[in-house]
């Protein structure tokens, strides 16, 4: 066909077609990987807290299962969501604002829920687990905030995006006429 040769030396394969994007503006190798570890370590303490056969006080036990669940399937739900191209189609626009406060949100549940499990339960090894687990993962919450704080900041600092000019913020341009200037009258 004699349109190849005049298209083939300019296109270039698109390199964001890929399922994965990570790196991205959402998400980058380090964060993912914490968000990676983050999803493990929940899940570690969520099927520890599952060995348990017997408990003294439940309510503390089924408080760090919930946390820990939760913590499992919304951290893998919003590493699918950030590390593939699906964020784009759920409509969410401040997806940095949303990964902070979820994060600290969750790291508040870790804390909370692995200091009451840690302080009432049955001391047995797989209670005394999921309890070092649970503060791993908090761990992994912390330093994930940490590290969006270093790169992103803090999303409620980041005010309105104004657009820049020269390096800094862009001016609004003074109207060249005044639309109710009086007109004045032959004398």
């Amino acid at each position: 066909m004699a349109t190849s040769g005049v298209y083939s030396p300019t296109t270039a394969p698109n390199p964001k077609s890929s399922w994965c994007l990570v790196p991205s503006d959402h998400l980058d190798k380090t964060r993912f990987a914490v968000k990676l570890i983050e999803v493990v370590l929940s899940f570690v303490a969520f099927i520890l807290e599952e060995v348990v056969s017997s408990c003294l006080s439940c309510t503390a036990l089924y408080f760090f299962e919930f946390v820990s669940c939760t913590a499992f399937l919304f951290t893998l739900l919003l590493l699918i969501l950030l590390s593939t191209t699906l964020h784009t189609k759920v409509g969410i626009t401040c997806w940095p604002s949303l990964d902070f406060f979820y994060t600290a949100g969750i790291a508040v549940l870790l804390f909370i829920s692995s200091c009451v499990f840690a302080s009432d339960n049955g001391n047995t090894n797989p209670e005394r687990a999921a309890v070092a687990f649970g503060f791993l993962a908090l761990v992994a919450f912390v330093a994930d905030l940490a590290l969006i704080w270093k790169c992103l900041g803090l999303p409620w600092q980041r005010g309105g995006n104004t657009q820049t000019s020269n390096g800094g913020p862009a001016q609004p341009t003074p109207e060249a006429e005044h639309l109710n200037t009086p007109v004045s009258a032959p004398e």
